[in-house]
């Protein structure tokens, strides 16, 4: 017979402990495992009693101080009418290289980046005996320590293309942000300065870029220095503006803009050589504002073109505009979108004045043109509580497209943000919007003698919109209008 076992008695006593905290030799307190290794070792780090004060907050009524009020003069003069810009482009300086010829008709490459400190190219000590010094050269009893340039009648170009990087975009953006459309930047290579260890360049004065520049932009190109800032003086606000730079560290090449107004000159070059490549901008104007015409169609299109005008000889014809281009027409005449005209706009435009011809562009609305010389200027009354008389009959219902009586499937808006259709305007406020339209200047099409070019297999052209607000029962409308491009055809 199996006897079960009896267990062994456990004493309900808890057995002394040793604390399980102690202090190391170094003084931290540390939790200390009592029994063989089964729990974690965990030391305290004390806490610091030091901590970072921040900057004392300016006290009330600082804003009156002179030296604050200075500040703030000087830097809304600096920001409201800059005359110089700075900037990076990230370039892979080994795919960068120079060419030259000398006078012997032998032609070098410099390629770089360029450490003298570490060893001189061969290309380089030529390059700088080809070189001239600098008209305002200061150090003339120290023929080592002036400046240089390359001579303008001997071959030089850069594989670094000015096109290929957004500078002309940036230098546009800050120095010329008011310029119209149509008008463009383009760049001439000016001149290579150097400027050795020891030397300086004097200011160069504006007497000397009298070429029609509207700005001019240095390139400085990776040849490792010290020193060398670049400083361009506004003589007409009296400032200057001091440009560093990297010292021609590879990786980036930095760039600097400025007005031809202005002067430049550079600091004493510590170590290393500097070299810098200046370009020439000058502003063109090309397309519908210029002289000269960047877009020109092709025989073909101009063929097609000839063949309708010869149709109508003695006769204005017209066509809409086929893109919006987001202007007023209260506030700006339909000539407006010229310089802006793209795609087949653009096109049509360009081959009409390729034939001798002058397009004029009209605002258009519910078969009523504008003059070329008006706005579509409605006032701001509402037109639901301004009664008219001597109305008109039969005129053609507002959102119309063209003169055929057939409705555009134009949506007018009621109230700022819904879409309700144009019907929903009682035949009291047409006639009201009808006669404002014809105070403001229009005249029906029928009466303009002009005829529209549309294609009769789609009776709907397509035709770019502009909206003209008016009020009309107390809620917001949008008139659609349309541009007509109208040429007479002698």
């Amino acid at each position: 017979m199996f006897v079960r076992p009896r267990s062994r008695a456990t004493s309900r006593a808890t057995s002394p402990v040793p604390s399980a905290i102690s202090r190391s030799s170094d003084g931290l307190s540390y939790m200390k495992s009592p029994t063989g290794g089964t729990e974690f070792e965990i030391e305290r780090v004390p806490k610091s009693a030091t901590y970072r004060r921040s900057m004392p907050l300016a006290e009330p009524g600082y804003e009156n101080n002179p030296a604050f009020r200075d500040y703030v003069s000087r830097l809304l003069a600096a920001s409201g009418s800059p005359f110089s810009v700075a900037g990076r482009i990230t370039l892979d300086s080994s795919q960068l290289t120079l060419f030259f010829r000398t006078k012997s008709a032998i032609t070098h490459s410099l390629d770089f980046p360029v450490d003298v400190d570490y060893s001189m190219p061969p290309p380089l000590e030529v390059l700088i005996g080809t070189c001239k010094p600098h008209q305002t050269a200061e150090f003339v009893e120290y023929p080592d320590r002036q400046s240089l340039y390359y001579p303008p009648g001997l071959a030089l170009t850069c594989t670094f293309d000015l096109a290929n990087h957004p500078i002309l975009d940036a230098v546009r953006q800050a120095l010329f942000p008011n310029l119209p459309p149509g008008h463009f930047l383009t760049t001439v290579k000016d001149k290579l300065e150097i400027v050795d260890t020891g030397s300086r360049l004097a200011p160069q004065p504006r007497a000397l870029r009298k070429d029609g520049r509207v700005a001019t932009v240095m390139i400085t190109l990776p040849s490792r220095f010290e020193g060398g800032a670049l400083v361009v003086h506004d003589l007409e606000g009296g400032s200057h503006e001091k440009y560093l730079g990297r010292g021609g560290r590879i990786g980036d090449v930095e760039w600097t803009a400025f007005l031809p107004d202005c002067e430049y000159e550079i600091e004493p070059v510590v170590r290393g050589c500097r070299i810098s490549i200046t370009y020439a901008v000058f502003l063109r104007t090309f397309g519908p504002c210029g002289q000269e015409q960047l877009v020109r169609p092709s025989d073909e299109f101009l063929d097609r073109l000839g063949s309708v005008l010869n149709l109508s000889r003695g006769r204005k014809v017209a066509c809409y505009l086929e893109f919006d281009y987001a202007v007023n027409p209260a506030e700006a005449l339909a000539d407006s979108v010229v310089p802006i005209l793209r795609g087949g706009d653009s096109l049509l435009y360009h081959a009409i004045k390729l034939y001798k011809l002058a397009p004029e562009m009209h605002w258009t609305a519910g078969g009523y043109i504008w003059p070329i010389d008006r706005t579509v200027d409605l006032v701001s009354d509402d037109i639901a509580r301004t009664q008219h008389k001597n109305m008109l009959p039969g005129r053609m219902p507002f959102g119309v497209l063209n003169g055929n009586g057939t409705r555009s499937g134009i949506p007018a808006v009621r109230g700022p943000f819904s879409n309700a259709p144009f019907g929903d305007m009682d035949e009291e406020e047409v006639n009201n919007l009808r006669a404002r339209v014809e105070d403001s200047g229009a005249i029906p099409l029928a009466e303009a003698d002009i005829t529209i070019l549309t294609d009769w297999d789609i009776p709907t052209p397509v035709a770019g919109k502009e909206r003209v607000y008016f009020v009309s029962g107390g809620e917001l409308e949008k008139l659609v209008v349309n541009v007509l491009l109208v040429v007479y055809v002698p």
